[in-house]
């Protein structure tokens, strides 16, 4: 494998497959480097991205993957990037078990790492019946015993979202709640029971969540639980002082530009909206800014 690229691409699911081929069908020389490890890879379903609604992760990224490959200007690398560095022209780039490539630009599609909560059950769940998403993952819960854990303002916002899709909700703030008098007015009207009590557990069956059991004693059957958890970037974004947001994300303008010249960010990285379709979308921007940018210096 050659070690010089025009781009490199650090994270290869949806985004990044998806600047691939924008760039693999511009004749750039392309390297997608990836671990392996998405973090969707315990959702059993996909949904609300047309014409793959219903497919496995890993159906969709693996289709991806051979498209994108066929293109001779793309190749891949199986391994996580462990150090990034600014040169004179461009990036080196160095993998967990030495390698190093060369780049003139990079972009950032590695995702976001889940920090799961505390509570036994929960990691194992996650994606499956512990959900994060009414639009990746309501519909199939729609009018099911739905909990919700979350707090404060978030938690308002939050819940006015899945009572769209249930009426058949309940808050768990895990802790005392921070809700506003006015906030908690509108749950009671709304026939939203608030529990306070902190969970101890999830029992669950395969990943299908049962009951929810708190720390007081009291226990509540459920069919969904959406929470709302910290993320970490897969990335060490420190390496080249790429600046974030206040929320933890990669901070880009409206090109996917980050504050360091020449490096770029899609997906996960950079928004809140954790769904198969706007990765695409975003990375196949991406790839076509990043492209654009190589034809003005190269002309």
């Amino acid at each position: 494998m050659e070690n010089k690229f025009d781009v490199i691409i650090i994270g290869g699911s949806y985004s990044g497959l998806s600047a691939a081929m924008a760039l693999g069908r511009s004749l750039r020389n392309v390297l997608i480097i990836d671990s392996g490890k998405p973090c969707n890879r315990q959702t059993p379903h996909s949904h609300n991205f047309i014409t793959h609604d219903g497919k496995t992760p890993k159906e969709i990224s693996e289709l991806a993957k051979a498209q994108v490959l066929e293109y001779k200007t793309v190749e891949f690398h199986n391994g996580a990037v462990v150090k990034m560095k600014k040169e004179s022209e461009g990036f080196t780039i160095k993998t967990e078990t030495g390698e190093k490539f060369n780049t003139k630009k990079l972009i950032l599609a590695s995702g976001i790492k889940d920090l799961m909560r505390n509570i036994s059950g929960f990691a194992e769940c996650w994606g499956i019946s512990v959900i994060h998403c009414p639009y990746c993952h309501g519909y199939e819960v729609r009018g099911e015993v739905t909990g919700i854990m979350a707090n404060g303002d978030l938690a308002f916002d939050f819940t006015k979202l899945v009572y769209n899709l249930t009426k058949d909700v309940t808050l768990f703030t895990n802790g005392k709640s921070t809700l506003t008098e006015e906030q908690t007015e509108k749950f009671h009207q709304n026939k939203i029971n608030i529990i306070e009590d902190e969970i101890e557990n999830i029992q669950h069956e395969n990943g299908y969540i049962q009951k929810v059991f708190f720390k007081s004693g009291k226990e509540v059957s459920l069919k969904a639980l959406y929470a709302k958890i910290g993320f970490e970037q897969n990335i060490n974004t420190e390496d080249l002082g790429i600046e974030l947001n206040e929320n933890g994300f990669i901070k880009v303008d409206m090109m996917q530009k980050t504050n360091v010249p020449g490096v770029f960010a899609c997906g996960d990285n950079v928004t809140m909206m954790r769904s198969v379709a706007n990765a695409v979308a975003q990375g196949n921007f991406a790839g076509a800014v990043v492209n654009k940018e190589l034809s003005e210096e190269e002309f």
